[in-house]
């Protein structure tokens, strides 16, 4: 079985495509950049970008299943390509906000927009679809990297926010059962982390990771709004600042930890002390 997976060098497509060889499939690789990509045995490299169809067709061609990063706007025009391609099953994620868990979350600027992108793979003819929708990533967390291998200070609004943060592998790792595995089609599963964590224990189990102590300094919102929409848009900035100032206050109103990604793949999802562990180096500078 041929899968096609897009995305494929980024922080979970990678895991992805690790997993996939794994298994033994055979794996297609679409990128803008063939040139960067570290092939490896089992894999073809195809050119093209989701946010243009037309250079679809040739990694579609012949593919039976696919991922789908979630470029948003361009989710319904890839799943028509993929279905006239004759592509069987698609697996998208998109957030875990998009699952309305929360009072807060059911009106979130996001919400609307990851359902749009769900509801058009839903409804675009594609045999079999799953969507994922993953709490925040760990990897949110490399956002620090620069100010702890600089200074060893992480400067945040509210330190006291908790969320169930997700480790990328885990959400590889189900991506990868929802592509293999059936009884998961038409479903849209939440996937968190296995506990509530703050912000600061986020940070001093990097310190723990990285050999030394961190420290951590309390901002006020609208300066993390003025650095973070450089790379966020506003939307989901206000988002983040609504989700931290609340579950600050009283950690209940956070997205509850679920046991979906156990029951996807046999085994817990991991900590985020084990994520600290797994990219101590990006910390450390090494």
């Amino acid at each position: 079985m041929s899968i096609l997976v897009t995305g494929a060098t980024g922080k979970t497509g990678r895991h992805i495509v690790r997993e996939l060889l794994s298994a033994g499939k055979e794996v297609r690789l679409l990128t803008r950049h063939p040139e960067r990509v570290d092939k490896k045995p089992g894999t073809t490299v195809f050119q093209g970008d989701l946010t243009t169809p037309g250079t679809l067709s040739e990694a579609l061609d012949g593919a039976e299943s696919a991922f789908l990063f979630p470029v948003l706007p361009a989710i319904g025009p890839f799943a028509e390509a993929a279905r006239h391609a004759g592509v069987r099953r698609v697996v998208l994620f998109t957030g875990a906000w998009a699952a309305g868990h929360t009072v807060r979350d059911l009106g979130s600027w996001v919400l609307p927009r990851y359902r749009a992108a769900e509801d058009a793979l839903a409804g675009s003819g594609i045999a079999e679809w799953t969507v994922l929708r993953p709490a925040p990533f760990a990897t949110n967390a490399l956002w620090w990297a620069a100010s702890i291998r600089s200074g060893g200070t992480v400067e945040l609004p509210y330190p006291d926010a908790v969320c169930p943060v997700i480790h990328e592998v885990d959400i590889a790792a189900s991506v990868v059962r929802a592509l293999l595995d059936d009884g998961h089609h038409s479903a849209r599963h939440t996937l968190t982390g296995p506990a509530l964590v703050s912000q600061a224990e986020q940070v001093a189990e990097i310190g723990r990771a990285i050999g030394r102590p961190l420290r951590v300094t309390e901002i006020p919102a609208h300066r993390w709004r003025a650095d973070a929409e450089r790379f966020l848009r506003p939307g989901i900035a206000d988002d983040l600042l609504r989700e931290w100032s609340e579950t600050a206050k009283d950690p209940s109103t956070a997205l509850p930890v679920l046991p979906t990604v156990a029951e996807l793949t046999g085994r817990p999802a991991h900590t985020f002390t084990r994520w600290a562990a797994d990219h101590a180096a990006d910390f450390a500078g090494t």
